[in-house]
């Protein structure tokens, strides 16, 4: 019996689809991480909602993109990590045209979302240590947030020190994400 001969031209197919989807997913990362911070400083409630909406949708496009990608690699939680990351996006979105004040229960649990995300994200040791040590603490800082907000404290998305402080430390780690999985669609 013959066996059955590799398809060179559906490998090379998938390495290329696969490349572009990262490739396409890493801009959206560097878009929304971009776009979330210069929202952060908007002068006025509708350039930051523009801002943080635009940021939203990029990463939830990301997110899902690379939940397909890790899928298909057998990374699971990493997979589960940005479809929760997605999830908690959306939850986060639908705040971005509201007063602070009032996206407050939206921000709360999309930041409970974000933090389950990072730690399914950065558990696994597929991306770089950096990274994912920025993933953690990124985590904790938002799992702070949200408990804060989950027990009824007043806080709203610019509130300070946390979240305000915590955003350097997830922006950077989805640069660091966008980084590493441009680094893996070129090998």
């Amino acid at each position: 019996m013959q066996q059955p001969r590799p398809n060179f031209n559906h490998n090379l197919e998938m390495h290329v689809s696969d490349t572009r989807l990262l490739a396409v997913a890493s801009m959206g990362l560097v878009a929304g991480a971009l776009l979330g911070l210069a929202g952060t400083f908007m002068p006025s409630a509708s350039l930051r909602g523009l801002a943080w909406g635009l940021d939203g949708t990029a990463l939830i496009v990301a997110s899902a993109l690379l939940a397909v990608h890790h899928l298909r690699k057998g990374h699971d939680l990493i997979s589960a990590g940005f479809l929760v990351f997605a999830v908690g996006e959306g939850l986060i979105v639908s705040g971005s045209a509201m007063e602070l004040a009032a996206s407050t229960p939206s921000f709360g649990a999309g930041a409970g979302l974000w933090a389950a995300a990072l730690i399914l994200v950065s558990a696994p040791k597929i991306l770089p240590l950096p990274v994912r040590l920025l993933g953690f603490i990124a985590a904790i800082l938002f799992a702070v947030v949200a408990v804060q907000i989950f027990t009824g404290r007043a806080l709203t998305p610019l509130s300070a020190p946390l979240p305000f402080a915590a955003y350097p430390f997830l922006v950077a780690t989805m640069l660091g994400w966008a980084w590493a999985h441009l680094r893996s669609g070129r090998t």
